[in-house]
C-alpha cells in the first residue's frame, strides 16, 4: 500500500468514527444515563427480592432506545435554536454535519427498536410507558418550548416517567408506589431545571425560547417557582414511607435532603445570582443519587 493509499484510508476511517460519534451524540447520553439511573431504581424498588438478569437487561436496554430515539427527534425539532445557543451550537444537525432525514430516521429506528425490546422482553405495558415518555417529550414538550414557559412543567412529565417504565417491567402494571416515584422525580425537576434556565437565560433569549427567567429577566417568579417546588418535594419524598416502599432511616434521609433542597432554593430566591444557582443546579444533580440510594436500600432491608 502506498503512502497516499494509506493516509486516504486513515482519514476514511477517521470520518466513520467521527460520524459514529455525531449519532451517538444525537442520543444525549449523558443526560440519558439520569434516565437509565431512574427506570433502574423503579425496577429494584418493585422487585426487592432480586430482578432476573434478562430482565434488567431487556429494560434497559429498550429504554435506553427509546430514551436515545426521542433525544435524537428533538434536537431534528430544535436544530434552528440549536444553532443560535452557544452551548447547542456545535451539535451535529446545527453544524451539518448530519442531515435532518439522518436524525430523523436515526431517531425512529432507535425508538422502534426500544419499543419492540421492552414489549418482547419486558412487557407491553413498560412499552406503552415508554411510548408515552418519547412521544411527551417529542410532540409536547419539544414544540412548546418555544412558545410558552409553561414547557418546563410539560417536559416535566416524561422526565418523570423512567421509574414508572421501571415498575412496569417488573410488575406489569402501575400502581400507587410507581406514581409516587413520578412524583418524587417530577417535583424535583422544577427547581433542577429553573436553574438551568436562570444560568442560561442570555442563550435562551438569543434563542428566542420564551423561559421564564427570559420573560421576566428580574427572576422574582423564577426564584418563588423554585422555592415553591423544592418544598412540595419534602412532603412527596416522604410518601415512600406511606406506601410501604421504605421505611424510617429512608424518611430520616429523605428530610435532610429535603430541607438542604429548600434551603438552596430559598436562597436562589433571594439573590437570584448565577453562583446561587449554580450551587440549587449542583446539589440537585447531588440530591436525586442520594435519594435514590437511600430508597433502594431501604427497600431491600425492610
Amino acid at each position: 500500500m502506498t503512502t497516499a493509499n494509506a493516509a486516504v484510508d486513515r482519514h476514511a476511517v477517521a470520518g466513520t468514527r467521527s460520524r459514529a460519534a455525531d449519532f451517538v451524540t444525537l442520543t444525549k447520553p449523558r443526560l440519558n444515563l439520569l434516565v437509565l439511573f431512574t427506570t433502574l431504581g423503579g425496577l429494584y424498588l418493585a422487585s426487592p427480592e432480586g430482578v432476573a438478569t434478562s430482565l434488567l437487561v431487556h429494560t434497559l436496554l429498550g429504554t435506553a432506545l427509546v430514551a436515545g430515539g426521542a433525544a435524537a427527534l428533538n434536537q431534528v425539532w430544535e436544530r434552528e435554536t440549536d444553532r443560535l445557543m452557544r452551548r447547542t451550537s456545535v451539535r451535529p444537525l446545527p453544524q451539518g454535519r448530519l442531515s435532518v432525514n439522518e436524525g430523523t430516521w436515526f431517531g425512529v429506528l432507535l425508538t422502534s427498536i426500544g419499543l419492540i425490546e421492552l414489549t418482547f422482553g419486558a412487557n407491553s405495558t413498560a412499552a406503552v410507558v415508554a411510548f408515552a415518555t418519547s412521544a411527551s417529550y417529542v410532540l409536547a414538550y419539544t414544540p412548546l418550548k418555544a412558545r410558552t414557559s409553561l414547557a418546563t412543567l410539560v417536559g416535566a412529565i416524561p422526565g418523570a416517567l423512567p421509574p414508572v417504565i421501571g415498575w412496569a417491567a417488573a410488575t406489569g402494571d402501575i400502581s400507587l408506589p410507581a406514581l409516587v416515584l413520578f412524583g418524587i422525580v417530577f417535583f424535583w425537576q422544577m427547581p433542577h431545571f429553573l436553574a438551568i434556565a436562570w444560568m442560561h437565560r442570555d442563550d435562551y433569549a438569543r434563542a428566542g425560547i420564551p423561559l421564564l427567567p427570559v420573560l421576566e429577566p428580574d427572576g422574582r417568579r423564577t426564584g418563588q417557582q423554585a422555592l415553591l417546588y423544592a418544598a412540595a418535594l419534602w412532603p412527596v419524598s416522604l410518601l415512600p414511607a406511606v406506601v410501604g416502599l421504605a421505611d424510617a432511616p429512608y424518611s430520616i434521609v429523605a428530610t435532610i435532603l429535603g430541607f438542604i433542597f429548600i434551603g438552596l432554593s430559598a436562597l436562589f430566591a433571594r439573590e437570584r445570582s448565577i453562583a446561587s444557582a449554580r450551587r440549587l443546579f449542583l446539589f440537585s444533580i447531588t440530591y436525586l443519587p442520594l435519594l435514590w440510594g437511600a430508597l433502594v436500600a431501604d427497600r431491600l432491608w425492610i
